[in-house]
């Protein structure tokens, strides 16, 4: 069989002619501009509607060299940070005819900037991206840009234009502290190899820092490679129990990977919070469902989400110094004692 030929665009001219006005009458109802009758106006979107007529943005967006999308660059679509973040981002962005377009790095700095090419040749009216470590050439074509570009998640580093996160390294120094404060001192670390992955690496940092002030070292450690699952958490806390079955304490890279650690000591009968302490990062809904809750980190993705797309959308102007800081809200869970208990 012959494949069936494709079927041309529609034009402005197949509106006019379904709708009986004029092209540049139709053109001014679609782009929402000039006077135009409400019977008239009803008339052409009516008749786009039935058409299945979509305006040619890309055109429109020729004379101002912008077009109404907002390019959003995130390391990975199977990590439970991320949705959320995006949730908020395109929340804020809902009122505003703006619209977020997603590309995926997997955490490579070279499709980051395969990725960022690609997505500012459409000229997009502002960037908002994961993280503050990028190369030259990313680097190079962001700052040229002309357009706000919004860096999330991290504060931990120099940004480009503005910055919307938290410092990873004090999460983990806060967390060293809670967990020294509760009395915890045989302490292990569970998580990914983090080459790529600077925020795990900077909570890591700031986590050994708060450790050391008190004369604190880690007992053990154990890492993976790849996404985190349930199922690499009962791996990974069962092995680094068996090696060091003396901890008192495992303190997890993220929330997945510490409720897999947590299902393996339930199973296993471990004592906790109190022969065995155990914490994550994130605050991810997938512990409300547990049948302990894990202490853990609340990282603000939402609001981080919300506030960037603020930025780029014109409803918030960003402040002198141009990071906006939030803070790392500890959630105290079931798995942590209380302090002198």
């Amino acid at each position: 069989m012959n494949n069936p030929r494709p079927r041309r665009p529609l034009t402005l001219r197949d509106v006019s002619e379904a709708s009986g006005v004029s092209e540049m009458t139709v053109s001014r109802v679609l782009r929402n501009r000039g006077d135009v009758s409400a019977a008239t106006r009803e008339k052409v979107l009516t008749a786009a509607k039935t058409l299945g007529y979509v305006p040619n943005k890309i055109a429109g967006g020729l004379a101002s060299q912008r077009v109404n999308l907002i390019a959003v660059v995130i390391p990975s679509l199977s990590n439970l940070v991320f949705p959320d973040v995006l949730g908020g981002i395109s929340a804020e962005l809902d009122d505003t005819g703006l619209q977020p377009v997603i590309g995926v790095t997997n955490y490579s700095p070279a499709r980051e900037e395969m990725v960022l090419y690609d997505m500012l040749s459409w000229r997009p009216s502002g960037v908002i991206l994961a993280g503050v470590e990028h190369s030259k050439a990313s680097r190079a074509m962001l700052g040229n840009s002309g357009i706000p570009v919004v860096e999330i998640m991290d504060t931990d580093g120099e940004g480009i234009d503005t910055l919307v996160g938290i410092s990873h390294i004090r999460a983990g120094r806060e967390m060293a502290a809670r967990i020294l404060k509760a009395g915890y001192r045989r302490i292990g670390f569970v998580g990914t190899h983090m080459p790529e992955d600077h925020r795990a690496r900077k909570r890591m940092e700031g986590f050994e820092q708060g450790l050391a002030a008190a004369g604190v070292q880690l007992e053990a450690r154990e890492y993976y490679q790849g996404g985190s699952s349930l199922l690499k958490g009962r791996e990974l806390t069962e092995r680094i129990l068996v090696r060091a079955p003396d901890l008192d304490f495992l303190y997890f890279s993220n929330d997945m990977i510490g409720a897999g650690g947590l299902l393996h000591c339930l199973d296993r009968g471990y004592d906790i919070p109190n022969g065995l302490g155990l914490a994550g990062f994130n605050g991810v809904d997938l512990l409300d469902g547990l049948p302990v809750r894990l202490t853990t980190t609340d990282a603000r993705r939402v609001e981080i989400g919300r506030r960037a797309a603020r930025l780029v959308a014109g409803k918030e102007a960003p402040p002198e110094s141009r990071v906006i800081q939030m803070t790392p809200t500890f959630m105290p869970g079931d798995t942590i004692r209380e302090p002198g208990a």
